[in-house]
């Protein structure tokens, strides 16, 4: 898999060097490009997880992104009107993660998204505790987190 990332990196920068443009676009468009000829030429060849792992992580990031944007949108509709919406709580959030990375990595993004905050690990590190700004129900934030970050999160990671 290292070696397929590597080869589409490289053959990403080839494509940036020969059309001369050093825009966004065009790294994203030779890197999707890469990708599509690095997985044509491999294709029935060894194991395919790295075509599997780059669409899941491109998705992740998407997927991120948007909640990011609207967490933000729900803080600052918050802030500017008089009236105050938030239903503070924490949360118990039962964890499918078990590795150090996947529980560092799911608490982190949990607390880069405005309006919650990881708070801690229980010492069996089965639960995480996460105070979130606007709780109505509580199943329903701890199904958020669970299909949300933590499913996207360990298809990547596993």
């Amino acid at each position: 898999m290292k070696n397929r990332f590597l080869s589409n990196i490289l053959l990403t920068f080839i494509w940036v060097a020969i059309t001369g443009s050093f825009e966004f676009s065009n790294y994203a468009f030779g890197f999707i490009l890469s990708f599509i000829i690095l997985y044509v030429i491999t294709q029935g060849r060894g194991n395919a997880k790295y075509f599997k792992i780059v669409p899941k992580l491109i998705s992740f990031i998407l997927f991120f992104l948007y909640e990011l944007l609207k967490a933000n949108l729900q803080v600052a509709y918050d802030v500017v009107t008089p009236k105050f919406y938030m239903n503070p709580g924490i949360v118990r959030v039962p964890l499918d993660a078990e590795t150090n990375l996947e529980i560092t990595l799911l608490a982190n993004l949990i607390t880069l998204t405005p309006g919650t905050l990881s708070l801690d690990v229980s010492d069996d590190r089965k639960v995480l505790y996460v105070h979130a700004m606007y709780v109505t129900d509580k199943e329903e934030f701890i199904q958020d987190i669970k299909q949300g970050f933590e499913k996207r999160l360990l298809e990547i990671l596993r």
